[in-house]
């Protein structure tokens, strides 16, 4: 055949040049020179034979032997190398062949040039996805292993606090009282007022911690009883009263026939969630501002909001303020201890209570809002979706996930 001689007539000029091109070091270019030749080999079968298969195969074991980190170079990509060295043999058709002679190693070699490239196209395109999902595995299981350790620390953290912080509580209440009339002063009263004010604040801040720690290990108890809700926003409202007048806060319970509605459910721990909903209002609205509560009715369900004027939340940030420790903006910058002083701080546990609790009792709690604006205030209203239940669920005690419906005997 006329076409397997024009190949051999090319191929010592071919193998030394593209060897040379493929690499400027002696040693080098010799380790090449091997894999060119099984290369053109493969080429010239696949002319015979009109079969591209060998010589697909041979270039996809050059695929298969690039390193992981290669493969996601793309300057290390096969496909660029194949490239080449057609466009070698194209040159030297120019080169060494006659007009007639090029046509013809043109007719012959450029639809296993397009067949080939397409294939290592598509080998190269698969080894980089297998690559990428093999990349977000590890960083899916360090993240995991990330929140495990986090839930370890906050859990053993909270334990070990807890037991000098009962100390300290209780050696200063004996300090209180075995403190006779003749030396209590203002100033002693007002020193042990502040050791109790916050041992009362860390406390409330282990107390969190504990509550995460239950929530990430499926271990949050609900004592499930009848409920009405408007009964438990009157309370809150009468405890958030002396904040909401020292702020200038406009606290509204609306709605309150939709609102008195009973259901079943843990009444502390509803409480708790909702607390946290309303001091987040109370923190991020500038004094003279509102905070509204509201509800309607769905199928099965009551639909809760706490709408607020505050500064409001950027919609990127929206899903983040659920996640443990998920405070935004510059936390070291305007971080500050007062727990309703506006952008008053916090460790970041008490909106992911929320949603441990809120989903605990099978609801879901999300919140909206136009964006984050500290002149305009744009607000947020935070949405809580509780099931209203006829009975309590079908033990007395339910556990994170799920109560009941839905793979019940995991429950206890």
């Amino acid at each position: 055949m006329r076409i397997l001689e024009l190949l051999q007539l090319i191929r010592p000029i071919w193998l030394r040049r593209a060897a040379q091109r493929l690499a400027h070091v002696p040693v080098v270019q010799e380790r090449f020179m091997r894999e060119l030749e099984r290369f053109f080999d493969a080429l010239v079968s696949a002319v015979t034979s009109g079969d591209a298969e060998n010589l697909k195969q041979f270039s996809n074991h050059w695929v298969l032997s690039l390193p992981q980190s290669d493969i996601m170079d793309r300057e290390a990509q096969v496909e660029d190398i194949i490239t080449r060295l057609f466009d070698l043999l194209y040159e030297l058709g120019r080169e060494l062949l006659t007009p007639m002679d090029a046509v013809l190693l043109y007719e012959h070699i450029v639809p296993l040039h397009t067949g080939v490239a397409v294939y290592v196209q598509q080998q190269e395109m698969e080894r980089r996805i297998q690559a990428l999902s093999e990349q977000a595995e590890r960083a899916r299981r360090q993240l995991e292993h990330l929140d495990e350790s986090k839930s370890r620390f906050i859990s053993v953290a909270a334990h070990e606090l807890k037991t000098p912080l009962t100390l300290i509580d209780g050696y200063s209440a004996m300090l209180r009282d075995m403190l006779p009339e003749s030396v209590r002063n203002q100033q002693i009263m007002q020193l042990l007022d502040g050791i109790a004010n916050g041992t009362h604040r860390l406390q409330g801040i282990i107390d969190d911690m504990i509550d995460v720690s239950l929530i990430d290990n499926h271990l949050l108890q609900l004592s499930f009883q009848p409920i009405w809700v408007d009964q438990i926003f009157h309370i809150l409202q009468r405890e958030a009263e002396s904040v909401v007048k020292e702020r200038r806060l406009h606290f509204k319970i609306g709605d309150l026939p939709t609102l008195h509605c009973m259901t079943y459910g843990d009444p502390e721990r509803l409480y708790q969630a909702f607390l946290h909903v309303v001091n987040n209002a109370i923190k991020f609205t500038p004094d003279g501002g509102s905070i509204t509560v509201g509800a309607r009715l769905l199928p099965g369900f009551i639909e809760i909001t706490i709408a607020d004027t505050g500064i409001g939340i950027d919609p990127a940030d929206q899903e983040a303020i659920f996640e443990k420790f998920g405070r935004l903006g510059d936390v070291l910058r305007h971080h500050s201890s007062g727990k309703t002083k506006f952008k008053g701080g916090g460790p970041g546990l008490g909106l992911p209570i929320v949603k441990g609790i809120i989903e605990a009792h099978g609801g879901t709690v999300w919140v909206e809002s136009e964006g984050h604006d500290d002149e305009k205030c744009p607000g947020s209203t935070f949405h809580i979706l509780l099931p209203l239940r006829d009975e309590p669920p079908k033990h007395d005690t339910g556990r994170l996930f799920p109560l009941d419906g839905e793979n019940s005997e995991n429950v206890g």
